[in-house]
């Protein structure tokens, strides 16, 4: 009883002083870690970073209330990859997760295994995406793969169970009830809230679809580029709204409708993807009552389609899909949304929001609709890009941007040190505290890197890696091509013109490939390196797992 009184008087102390000294006091107090992630949340889609797409007003009580990162981006675009990233502190070729399908080195250590070891409380609820038995937790419930959106899996300690409900909603209960009655209140905690939303397929709540389904959205300015100007890879990839994104799962047309308008699909290998079998697989997973609430929702999207597909250009079809696109990925969003505001009023109702830091993110940012595309896996900066919001009441300033550049890698390093753990020394990101008590002086990282390898694979986005400032850009795409990018952030802000070969900027290409070199040596990145991943994946295509290949036809 005594070490309870104590572990709740001390940090009532602790804020009543610091809120007499400013924000220059160290915690004595290890902090909480409210560790938040979304699944293919882009950065567009939360109203703090812009509010032309949809308003997210509990997200940004962590921007109102903390610091807001504007250049925060990730190491390799893709969901399992950064995932392994953000919990080793290492870059995917040390990792050993370069793609979604090679295996994650598990003598690696993880933050959440020293956060353990220190006395921490850890748990895990949501996606994690890889492995069934998550390292350096007492507690979790995580998503089978990716998951479902509707009445879906969990893999606990105890054995597999199906939950019934809408999955946003379901997770998040599951962290409430962990913090309301499994919480060990004499210990801090480290809590990883980890969801599927977004990620694709987009199915919404029955509420929200009803809802957003109604609703128009601006289009982006390139929503039709036709890639003038760039390399070969922005010209192949297969991320096209409307040669790409299937009617079916992404859209929501039924099997019937599409036969009966005799609609043409994307030309998708069907051993790797079958839009109607995964529509048919959510719908099945429904009950009886869920299915009375989307079927009507799912007839207006369909007749819609009906009435207006056979007189519409390839212009008016792509504004359709984006349309629609829109309408099921924000309004995952606004479930995402919902349910953060959940939490983190429980944080202020049981006194635990000044000793803990709230730190939000995704695994990664999302094209919505940017240079006519969806999904992600290039350097350029809707995927690059990822949203990075984190609060700590008496230690962070409130209201603060930051334009520094970080990255997923330096996340286990920043939660260590909040906790005062030492962090072991072969982890390769940078503590970004010194950033959150306001020291810029103390941030010397003027460059990042990057290094994209599944291809041959899903929407076929070439390898490349690159180095990226405030200022420039520069890709190497390799592999089957031998091209390089080079793009001016300040002057192409939507990065239109590769101006790699134009003599203005010769000087900057020699100095960027300088520094590249360089960071490729600080981060254990090589020629040798890459070819040893090639020669492991030559013989195997990425993207198809044992369970696709097994997957039965419709």
């Amino acid at each position: 009883m005594y070490r309870t009184f104590t572990y709740f008087l001390v940090p009532i102390v602790m804020s009543i002083l610091l809120s007499c000294k400013g924000n220059e006091q160290e915690p004595t107090v290890p902090p909480n870690i409210l560790f938040i992630m979304s699944d293919d949340h882009a950065y567009q889609a939360i109203s703090a970073y812009s509010d032309q797409l949809i308003q997210t007003p509990n997200i940004d009580r962590l921007a109102k209330e903390g610091m807001l990162f504007t250049n925060a981006s990730v190491t390799n675009s893709i969901c399992a990859p950064s995932r392994a990233t953000i919990l080793t502190g290492k870059h995917t070729h040390l990792n050993g997760k370069i793609n979604n399908i090679m295996p994650f080195d598990t003598t690696q250590i993880t933050f959440p295994q020293l956060f353990q070891k220190a006395g921490y409380q850890t748990a895990m609820f949501g996606k994690l995406h890889f492995g069934n038995n998550p390292k350096g937790v007492d507690d979790f419930m995580i998503l089978p793969g990716q998951g479902s959106y509707i009445n879906p899996e969990f893999i606990t300690q105890k054995g597999d169970t199906t939950i019934i409900g809408y999955v946003t909603d379901i997770i998040t209960d599951i962290t409430l009830e962990w913090l309301d009655k499994k919480r060990d209140t004499t210990k801090p905690f480290m809590l990883m809230y980890m969801h599927k939303a977004p990620h694709r397929a987009w199915w919404p709540s029955a509420e929200k679809m009803k809802e957003f389904s109604k609703k128009s959205f601006p289009e982006p300015e390139t929503l039709f580029d036709d890639y003038t100007n760039r390399g070969t890879a922005a010209k192949t990839a297969e991320m096209n709204l409307l040669y790409h994104m299937d009617y079916t799962q992404d859209s929501k047309i039924m099997p019937e409708t599409i036969e009966e308008m005799g609609v043409v699909e994307p030309v998708i290998p069907p051993i790797i993807f079958d839009g109607e079998y995964a529509l048919k697989q959510s719908r099945n997973r429904m009950t009886k009552e869920q299915k009375a609430l989307y079927d009507p929702l799912l007839d207006a999207i369909n007749a819609d389609f009906k009435a207006n597909w056979k007189g519409m250009t390839n212009k008016e079809k792509m504004s359709w899909k984006y349309q629609r696109y829109m309408q099921d990925y924000l309004a995952c969003i606004s479930s995402v949304d919902d349910n953060v505001g959940r939490v983190l009023n429980y944080l202020d109702e049981n006194d635990l929001t000044n000793n803990t830091m709230v730190v939000y993110t995704s695994d990664q940012g999302f094209y919505l609709g940017e240079h006519g595309w969806f999904d992600k896996r290039f350097i350029y900066d809707e995927s690059f890009k990822t949203p990075l919001l984190i609060r700590w009441p008496n230690q962070i300033k409130a209201g603060i941007t930051n334009e520094e550049m970080v990255q997923n890698l330096d996340f286990a390093q920043t939660f260590l040190e909040a906790a005062q753990v030492k962090a072991p020394a072969d982890m390769q990101g940078e503590s970004l505290m010194p950033l959150l008590k306001g020291d810029s002086q103390g941030w010397n990282r003027e460059a990042v890197y990057y290094h994209y390898y599944e291809y041959p694979g899903w929407h076929s986005v070439k390898r490349h890696y690159g180095i990226v400032t405030k200022d420039y850009k520069l890709a190497h795409f390799y592999y089957d091509i031998d091209e390089w990018e080079l793009y001016d952030r300040k002057k192409d802000v939507h990065e239109m013109k590769n101006v790699y070969g134009d003599p203005e900027y010769k000087d900057v290409v020699v100095e960027l490939k300088k520094r590249l070199a360089k960071l490729r040596v600080k981060y254990g990145d090589s020629d040798e390196l890459q070819q040893k991943y090639l020669d492991m994946t030559k013989n195997t295509n990425s993207n198809i797992s044992e369970s696709e290949l097994k997957k039965p036809k419709h």
